[in-house]
């Protein structure tokens, strides 16, 4: 990977590697390696963890007065794959990702691509320096997704806003379809969808059916563009 393709990764984060091998894989997905121990995907594993682990300690820092069952509803939006791909989207870090030709054009690089990316330059950061420096990292680039989710938490739910903007655009409700659970009676987990006009939705997974469908919600949210506001657009 040439030398100005890591500097603008690089500016673009606002940390520059010591070990610049580190950032070259992050950066090289599975596809275009000749072994997939040489790609991103174990830094992908480690760095799932250590953004759960930033977003947990600030969550709880940041919220005082929230519960610990408010705390988790933050944090598992903030750490799921739709808000990964949307924070490296709005970086701007899809296109540096190498792939193979066949992927080069794929849905996927905006997406869970883009999610697994961002995760693999967490783990790099976190192995090149330490877990200061990635916590500012993350902190930084995760801000505006911890104030709108955060104001989300506080001002209503994401089911609630989906319902208010498919009245308004389509004069119909969500659907939420129940795609699979797993696990005990006792201990179920449950994956949902939303579905609106024809549009189908990142699906999701929750403790219970409720919270699986207040979290397809956010996902159709954040597919439709309606979570940089806050709110839909209300009609005058």
């Amino acid at each position: 990977m040439d030398e100005e393709t890591l500097q603008q990764v690089e500016q673009i984060i606002g940390y520059k590697f010591t070990n610049r091998k580190l950032l070259t894989k992050a950066l090289s997905h599975s596809s275009s390696t000749d072994s997939r121990l040489l790609s991103n995907e174990r830094l992908e594993f480690l760095g799932d963890s250590i953004l759960g682990t930033v977003i947990c300690q600030f969550l709880f820092e940041r919220f005082p007065d929230y519960l610990e069952g408010d705390l988790t509803k933050i944090k598992s939006v903030l750490v799921s794959r739709s808000t990964c791909a949307q924070v490296a989207g709005e970086l701007g870090l899809q296109k540096f990702l190498k792939v193979g030709k066949g992927l080069a054009s794929n849905r996927a690089l905006s997406g869970s691509l883009a999610a697994g990316l961002l995760e693999a330059l967490i783990a790099a950061i976190y192995i090149d320096s330490g877990f200061g420096a990635v916590r500012s990292v993350i902190l930084r680039v995760f801000g505006n997704s911890i104030d709108r989710v955060g104001s989300e938490q506080n001002h209503g739910n994401f089911k609630s806003l989906l319902q208010q903007y498919a009245q308004q655009q389509f004069n119909a409700i969500p659907v939420y379809e129940l795609l699979d659970e797993k696990g005990p009676d006792h201990d179920k987990c449950f994956e949902c969808q939303a579905a609106l006009a024809d549009r189908h939705f990142l699906s999701a997974w929750g403790r219970s059916k409720k919270e699986a469908e207040q979290k397809a919600a956010f996902n159709a949210l954040a597919d439709l563009g309606l979570l940089e506001n806050n709110l839909p657009n209300r009609k005058e």
